[in-house]
């Protein structure tokens, strides 16, 4: 969201004249707080709970739909209970971390379900990861067993003998229906569709022991050396969300959330899950996006609701108008990431009238939902933070002469942190040094300690925030966040480059910012030949998942660098990719091309003027 762009300001009368359609509501938000905040870290917690109270409420309701399969609740709690009493015989206990490398499908929820039910850590693997990255994703949280799909074997084939895990301890299920039909297992993988089959299908008495400080996920984000970093998602965690998102988007047993976001990350995996959950409802997945299907999926599963991100907004905004676009009863959407030059235009165009936009983040300890169905706001936050002044230069908060930070006032821009509480704790990363360095101290008083989130925002009053921009190491594009330390890396071990600078740009009508990597040319490297155009593009697809390959190319002559060596990115960011601002050859990596074409005036032009779909 653009800094220049006037508040949207909320005061009471606004939220008042909100409350006829809120009202209805309130019975189930209280019941989701209740369950939510009247917990302690011992109390029995988290999604194999939930989920068990699920099917009690509605046993043959249809829980989960994919492609032309479909499973009730019962089903599909037998098929996980199946999966735990395997996990339990093979030695696993609460505590143990199992890696699943599964695409959006059933198999990797019931799986998920089954350790959930036993205290299992499940390390939710990017499926797009391989090589150095995917190694170090998987031992970075010890894990002591990996659930492959046989569509990603192939990277974890590759990776196998770095990692520290016991042989024995590679589980597989084919990339089919694999409930009637489990496939034969690869040399090296134990059939875990097999396997299970042979086990009871009653619940294990062990949900009952799991407690909301027990771990439910890891989750990966970018880390600042190039490698994820692995968040830990306790139930406590969990159980915020499903009492909170959850209970406030008001699923019903037969309603259906659509969701083509992937699993690994928590909007899929957490927020749109833990509504469907709440609701007794069903959950449709696609194994991955696709726009062209998107509406005709919600037809063939007559879904209600969706789960979004920003990017996914602007792809069907972008398809062309179709009788499709109204021809579905979908009225609610979960996220978050959506523009605000579009917002209005997408409940118009596709008939939604409620737009559950969200600020979380997997590590951190503050959330806002949009309960009260305001335009472009992540919403509300019930959590204690504080948006303080910020100082972009110094690249820290600002404080007053008592040594305090200051807020901003209503209207205004700061950096968001979040208060370390009993009730909002800040569950922190794998690496202890990690935790220690998003954590600032004496913000508004002495001795209290809050989560910095990286994020500027914007106070619009009566606790709502606009989301501004993301500050540090990564920036977000196409749904994900890119590490540009990892991008830097990579550009920098191509042959005709010394150094590369990456930061991301905005680019008009396009949620996030495209990569862009400012590179100096090797000493015996004067200028880019065609042919190294090209190849630059194929190296960085191959070695960088499409979301991080940088778009544009900057030819530096040299590097500005500060005191402590860190590259100075603020005039780069500001010049952008505008050839009016700079002398320096400029180059830009267009939709559905494979090499690098030169960014003149009239390029830029066509950019600025939406003519490519990036």
């Amino acid at each position: 969201m653009n800094q220049s762009l006037s508040p949207d300001l909320i005061g009471f009368s606004d939220v008042a004249a909100k409350l006829p359609q809120f009202l209805h509501k309130v019975p189930n938000i209280l019941s989701g707080l209740k369950q939510a905040y009247l917990r302690t870290s011992s109390t029995p917690a988290g999604l194999g709970l939930a989920f068990e109270k699920a099917v009690k409420r509605n046993p043959q309701g249809i829980a989960l739909r994919f492609e032309d399969q479909q499973y009730s609740y019962q089903a599909l709690n037998d098929w996980a209970n199946q999966l735990a009493h395997y996990f339990v015989a093979a030695g696993f206990q609460k505590g143990d971390v199992i890696a699943l490398m599964i695409e959006n499908r059933p198999e990797l929820v019931v799986t998920v379900i089954a350790l959930a039910k036993l205290g299992i850590i499940s390390a939710l693997v990017n499926t797009s990861q391989n090589g150095q990255v995917l190694a170090h994703s998987i031992n970075l949280v010890e894990a002591k067993a990996v659930v492959v799909g046989e569509e990603c074997r192939g990277a974890v084939d590759d990776v196998r003998e770095q990692l520290c895990i016991t042989t024995d301890h590679f589980y597989w299920y084919a990339d089919q229906e694999t409930y009637n039909d489990p496939g034969q297992a690869p040399q090296g993988f134990t059939n875990l569709a097999i396997e299970a089959d042979k086990f009871p299908k009653f619940n294990v008495v062990n949900t009952q022991k799991v407690q909301g400080k027990d771990g439910l996920f890891y989750i990966y984000t970018s880390g600042t050396t190039g490698l994820p970093k692995a968040v830990v998602f306790s139930n406590s965690r969990w159980t915020l969300a499903y009492g909170t998102y959850g209970h406030i988007l008001n699923l019903q047993p037969d309603d259906v959330m659509y969701c083509t976001l992937p699993l690994y990350h928590a909007t899929g995996m957490v927020v749109c899950w833990c509504g469907v959950i709440a609701g007794s409802a069903t959950l449709a997945l696609r194994r991955k996006y696709s726009t062209s299907a998107f509406w005709s999926d919600v037809e063939k599963y007559n879904a209600s609701a969706i789960g979004y991100v920003g990017e996914l907004c602007r792809y069907l905004m972008d398809a062309p108008e179709s009788s499709r676009d109204r021809q579905h009863r979908v009225r609610k959407m979960i996220g978050n990431g959506m523009r605000p030059n579009i917002w209005n235009k997408f409940k118009q165009r596709f008939g939604v009238t409620e737009v559950l936009e969200l600020y979380a983040s997997s590590e951190g300890n503050v959330g806002f939902s949009n309960i009260f169905n305001f335009d472009n706001t992540v919403g509300f936050s019930p959590t204690p933070y504080a948006i303080v002044q910020f100082d972009k230069e110094k690249n820290e908060p600002i404080r007053n002469e008592r040594g305090f930070c200051i807020k901003v006032d209503k209207g205004e821009v700061g950096l968001l942190v979040g208060k370390i509480t009993r009730r909002s704790p800040f569950d922190g990363y794998t690496d202890p040094e990690k935790n220690r360095s998003v954590i600032v101290e004496n913000v508004l008083k002495k001795g209290d300690a809050y989560f910095v989130t990286g994020d500027l925002v914007r106070d619009i009053g009566f606790r709502h925030a606009q989301f501004v921009d993301r500050l540090g190491d990564t920036f977000r594009w196409k749904g994900e966040n890119v590490s540009t330390t990892q991008v830097e890396n990579i550009c920098s071990d191509h042959e005709k480059i010394s150094e590369a600078i990456v930061y991301g740009v905005e680019i008009p009508n396009t949620n996030g910012r495209a990569g862009m990597a400012a590179i100096t040319l090797a000493p015996d490297v004067n200028t880019l030949s065609e042919h190294d155009l090209t190849d630059l593009a194929s190296c960085f697809k191959q070695a960088l998942p499409h979301f991080a390959v940088p778009v544009f190319l900057r030819i530096l002559n040299s590097v500005d660098t500060t005191g402590t060596f860190k590259y100075q990115k603020t005039k780069l960011k500001d010049e952008s990719f505008n050839p009016d601002k700079t002398s320096d050859k400029l180059y830009v990596l267009l939709p559905n091309s494979q090499k690098y074409a030169e960014l003149n005036a009239e390029v830029f032009a066509n950019i600025q003027a939406y003519k490519y779909r990036f």
